[in-house]
């Protein structure tokens, strides 16, 4: 019998292949769910950023949209600002949808190390 754990959400904090500063929200399974939709000017900015998705993500707006590629994609705005992205795209808007709620419900939960 093999066991499969399972491991709730969780923020990485780090730099992009461009070598700058940014976070990203993965599942359990590891797949990248979201992440900030921009860089930062350190790693410290970066984490708080993160922090402050993960304690407003219940209350922020999600917008789910057509990109130029047209996927559907969506964004998390909180106060007028875009604070998180979706960490792919969508072939459906309820997919999309159903993408955002995911985020919005375990963001808050997840762990930021």
């Amino acid at each position: 019998m093999t066991w499969e754990i399972i491991v709730g959400y969780r923020f990485s904090v780090g730099n992009t292949t461009g070598g700058q500063p940014s976070w990203w929200l993965y599942a359990g399974n590891n797949e990248k769910v979201a992440w900030a939709g921009e860089t930062f000017a350190s790693t410290s900015n970066a984490r708080r950023a993160a922090s402050a998705f993960k304690s407003g993500a219940t209350s922020a707006s999600y917008e789910v949209y057509l990109d130029a590629g047209t996927k559907w994609r969506w964004r998390a705005i909180r106060g007028g600002n875009k604070v998180a992205s979706s960490g792919e795209s969508f072939a459906s808007r309820a997919n999309a949808q159903r993408a955002a709620d995911n985020v919005r419900e375990n963001a808050g939960t997840a762990t930021l190390t």
